[in-house]
C-alpha cells in the first residue's frame, strides 16, 4: 500500500498567525472554497455556497453526523490545585477515559471537585485516567463542561460555540472535535445539494483528542495513529453500492468520512465481500502518500495544521506537491485556516484555470 519513505518535514509549510480562524463567519456557507482538480493540479477560487454547482446529479454525499460534547471539565485538587479534564470516550455508565492536565503528577484515588461534584481517578491506561464521575458521562460532560476548542483557537469558549461547534446534523453523542469539513453546511446548503439530485448518506467518526496530537517521528510511517469509533451502516452502504451501479460520485464531506468509508472498504475487502459491508468498530487507519483510497473520488476538507496527519491524509487524495501548493495560495490571498476556516474542495474533471 506505501512504497517511497515520506518525511514529517515534506508537509511543512509556513502559515502566518493571523490567518487562523478565531470565529466562525455570521453565516455557515458563506466561507471560501479553494477548488483544486487532481488530474491537472488547476485551482480555482469560489465560495462554499458553490458546492452544488461541482456535484452532479447521481453523486452521493457522505456527512458524519457524530455529536460533539461539551468535553472540556475544569477542577480543583483537595490541596487547591487547578485540574483540567478532557472527555477521550466512555467506558462505562458513570466512567470514562479521559486526559488529565495537572500542574503536579495525578494519582489513584485523587478527588477531583467540580461544579457537578467530585471526580474519583480510578487508574491510568495508557497515556488516559480512568474516573468515576457522579452521572451518566455525556449528561454530566454537556451539563457542566465547556465546548473542547482547539487549542489554536486563542479565546474561551463562548455561548455561540455551543451552537457553532456543532453541525445541523449532529445525532450521535461522543466526539471530542468538530468533523470541521461539516460545519459550512447550513440548510440553504443542504437544499441546494439535494435539488442538484444528490443523494446524502451518514456515517459516524466519533473524533478523538489525539487529533490534535503532533506527529512526533521524523519518518512519518513510524507515527502510531489514535483509534477513534467508527460506525457505517446498512443503508449507508446500499447507498454506497447504489451510487456506484449508476455511475455516480462518492463525495467525502471532511477526512473523518474518508477514514471512516475506507476503513469499512479496507474490512470488506479483507473479509473477501465484493461491496462494502456494515461495520463498526476502532479505526487507527494513517492514510499517507501511497494509500490506494477504494472508495473516495471527491473530498470537502478545510486547511488543516502543517504536518499534521490529516494534511498527509489531503496529500495522499490530491498529491503533495499540488496540495501544498495550493495551500502557498491559500495563505498569499488570505483564506481563513483550520477549524473555523474556509474549505477546500478536491477532485477530477474540474476544468477550473490555474488561479495566479
Amino acid at each position: 500500500m506505501y512504497h517511497a519513505r515520506v518525511n514529517l518535514s515534506d508537509f511543512d509549510y509556513e502559515l502566518p498567525p493571523d490567518r487562523i480562524a478565531q470565529s466562525p463567519l455570521p453565516e455557515r456557507s458563506a466561507g471560501r472554497m479553494l477548488t483544486l482538480d487532481r488530474d491537472t493540479g488547476s485551482r480555482a477560487d469560489r465560495r462554499v455556497r458553490d458546492l452544488p454547482d461541482l456535484l452532479r446529479p447521481g453523486d452521493l454525499l457522505v456527512l458524519n453526523d457524530t455529536r460533539v460534547v461539551a468535553a472540556r471539565l475544569r477542577g480543583t485538587k483537595p490541596s487547591g490545585g487547578r485540574v483540567e479534564v478532557l472527555l477521550e470516550r466512555p467506558c462505562a455508565a458513570c466512567e470514562a477515559l479521559v486526559q488529565v492536565r495537572a500542574s503536579k503528577p495525578v494519582r489513584p484515588g485523587l478527588l477531583i471537585a467540580t461544579a457537578g461534584g467530585p471526580l474519583e481517578v480510578m487508574a491510568r491506561e495508557e497515556d488516559l485516567w480512568r474516573v468515576r464521575l457522579p452521572g451518566p458521562v455525556f449528561e454530566f460532560f454537556d451539563r457542566w463542561g465547556e465546548v473542547p476548542l482547539p487549542p489554536y483557537i486563542a479565546r474561551a469558549p463562548e455561548a455561540a460555540d455551543r451552537q457553532r461547534y456543532q453541525t445541523l446534523f449532529a445525532r450521535e453523542p461522543g466526539a471530542v472535535a468538530a468533523p470541521t469539513a461539516s460545519l459550512h453546511f447550513d440548510e440553504a446548503l443542504l437544499g441546494a445539494i439535494a435539488a442538484r439530485g444528490v443523494q446524502t448518506a451518514f456515517v459516524t467518526l466519533h473524533v478523538g483528542a489525539g487529533t490534535f496530537q503532533p506527529v512526533r517521528t521524523e519518518r512519518i510511517d513510524e507515527h502510531l495513529m489514535h483509534a477513534e469509533r467508527v460506525t457505517v451502516g446498512a443503508a449507508t452502504c446500499e447507498a454506497v453500492a447504489a451510487t456506484r451501479a449508476k455511475g455516480g460520485r462518492i463525495v467525502a464531506a471532511g477526512t473523518t468520512v474518508v477514514r471512516a468509508l475506507e476503513s469499512a472498504a479496507l474490512r470488506a475487502a479483507e473479509r473477501g465481500a465484493a461491496a462494502l459491508e456494515p461495520w463498526s468498530g476502532e479505526t487507527a487507519l494513517f492514510i499517507r502518500p501511497g494509500f490506494r483510497f477504494q472508495l473516495v473520488d471527491a473530498l470537502l476538507t478545510n486547511f488543516h495544521l502543517p504536518e499534521s496527519t490529516l494534511l498527509m491524509l489531503v496529500c495522499a487524495f490530491a498529491g503533495r506537491e499540488a496540495v501544498l501548493g495550493a495551500y502557498r495560495h491559500a495563505v498569499a490571498s488570505g483564506y481563513r485556516f483550520f477549524s473555523y476556516g474556509d474549505a477546500m474542495f478536491l477532485a477530477r474533471g474540474l476544468s477550473a484555470p490555474v488561479a495566479p
